[in-house]
């Protein structure tokens, strides 16, 4: 009997704890700026991540080791996982956590064809078909 993928662990996890992010800030933004918000979950997310990077060592070296390619891609997905954390929390303080949730989780459909056409991954009739079941389940959650 085999084990899981690694990166399977790692994904069931990141969803699990996606989740906790929407309830607990939903349950963080009554009464609180979103922006605001996302300014003091970025200043968590930066002290945990750093201190697990220096506590793991060899910063200096990693650093160095960055290509000018790193760096770019690196700095524009900071920029847009920014972008997507204001508007997410701002959905969320005016929004239902489970539509605002959903819809969010929808950007897998953005990054199906994303990925297509820059990083020329494969798009076979069951990823289009994944995708098109995604996007129902979308429309069934959100249908008023």
């Amino acid at each position: 009997m085999s084990s899981f993928p690694l990166w399977l662990v790692y994904a069931l996890l990141s969803a699990f704890f996606a989740a906790l992010t929407a309830i607990f800030a939903k349950a963080g933004l009554k009464d609180v700026n979103s922006d605001l918000a996302t300014a003091i979950r970025t200043a968590v997310i930066l002290l945990i991540t750093w201190g697990i990077v220096l506590f793991r060592g060899s910063v200096a070296a990693g650093l160095r080791g960055l290509s000018r390619n790193n760096w770019l891609f690196l700095v524009l997905s900071a920029v847009a996982t920014g972008m997507s954390w204001l508007f997410y929390y701002r959905a969320l303080q005016i929004g239902r956590v489970q539509e605002v949730s959903i819809i969010d989780k929808g950007s897998i459909l953005f990054t199906i064809f994303l990925a297509f056409f820059f990083l020329r991954e494969p798009l076979t009739a069951r990823v289009l078909i994944a995708a098109v079941l995604i996007f129902g389940g979308m429309i069934v959650l959100v249908w008023k």
